[in-house]
């Protein structure tokens, strides 16, 4: 990435490294923020052109340039966020975060694809997996900025209150309600290893491929809950299908309808998850919670628009 100090200059920032190595961070932040990744990728490069349009004096009187940039995109976040609960309401069925591949997915993994930007990667740890990221979704703008930037990035609240412009005592009291609906979501449970969660996955797969809903149903909690999002672009399930028995045979319905298909193990938002590829183009992206040896959540991501990152 390279950009250029200003057009009556011809000569790069010699701050430029410096400014660059917070694109990383700043598209982390704004991703947990948002819920989707091109959204984050706009306001990370919104972020930088206002750093850009300042004159050389205002950028030189900013003490911390990596504090000015992210209080600018946080800022910007929270607008996007206002905005968003309101386009999510006339949102055509489900909304899911846009699930983020690992980066040997990104674009496919095409042979002979170019590796991506390390800067332009979101780090896959805990707090972007689909379970926690659906967490988020339930929270108010100023839960969510407030919770991420305190639990997520660490910053104290006496930060937190400059960058939202509100007092750390009100700050304390967003984050203890965000924490809250974290615990009501998501009650405390030994989290599972990686490795276990692949193989309760990769079992899944071989019972979906060969449509055994015994199997199936054995690998499903009995609440499981599997919802899709197609955006209104593709057909998706218009509401939630609960029950293990149900999603059963639901998956197995759907393996029969669509016919000729590939499953594929994948990493979805930094945990072990499947991709639906038809003609060698993927269709769907799955991301699954898992709690012991049962799946308990599915999401299904069809919508075009969300799976940008997943194709060439």
């Amino acid at each position: 990435m390279t950009i250029p100090y200003g057009p009556e200059d011809g000569l790069l920032d010699p701050g430029l490294a410096a400014l660059v190595g917070e694109r990383r961070r700043l598209l982390n932040l704004a991703y947990r923020l948002l819920g989707s990744l091109s959204e984050a990728e706009d306001v990370v490069q919104e972020t930088y052109v206002r750093w850009y349009a300042m004159s050389r004096q205002r950028q030189e009187a900013v003490e911390s340039v990596g504090g000015w940039l992210t209080t600018v995109a946080t800022r910007i976040c929270l607008n996007v966020l206002g905005s968003a609960r309101a386009r999510r309401e006339q949102y055509v069925g489900q909304w899911i975060p846009e699930p983020l591949p690992g980066p040997a997915e990104r674009f496919g993994g095409a042979p002979g694809a170019v590796a991506d930007d390390p800067a332009d990667r979101v780090t896959l740890d805990e707090s972007v997996n689909m379970a926690f990221m659906v967490v988020l979704e339930s929270m108010t703008p100023a839960e969510r900025v407030v919770f991420v930037l305190h639990d997520v990035f660490r910053y104290a609240f006496a930060e937190v209150a400059e960058i939202v412009g509100r007092s750390p005592a009100a700050c304390r009291q967003l984050a203890s309600s965000a924490r809250r609906r974290v615990r009501e979501a998501r009650p405390a449970s030994r989290p599972v290893p990686a490795g276990q969660a692949a193989d309760v996955v990769r079992n899944f797969k071989r019972a979906w491929e060969t449509k055994d809903i015994g199997a199936l149903i054995g690998l499903l909690d009995p609440a499981v809950t599997t919802v899709g999002d197609g955006g209104g672009h593709v057909s998706a399930l218009p509401h939630p299908v609960v029950g293990g028995e149900r999603v059963a045979r639901f998956l197995v319905e759907l393996r029969c309808r669509v016919g000729e298909m590939t499953l594929l193990e994948r990493t979805v938002n930094g945990r072990p998850g499947l991709i639906l590829q038809q003609a060698g183009v993927t269709r769907v992206v799955y991301a699954f919670d898992v709690a012991g040896d049962r799946i308990t959540h599915i999401w299904g991501v069809m919508n075009p628009e969300k799976l940008r990152p997943w194709t060439a």
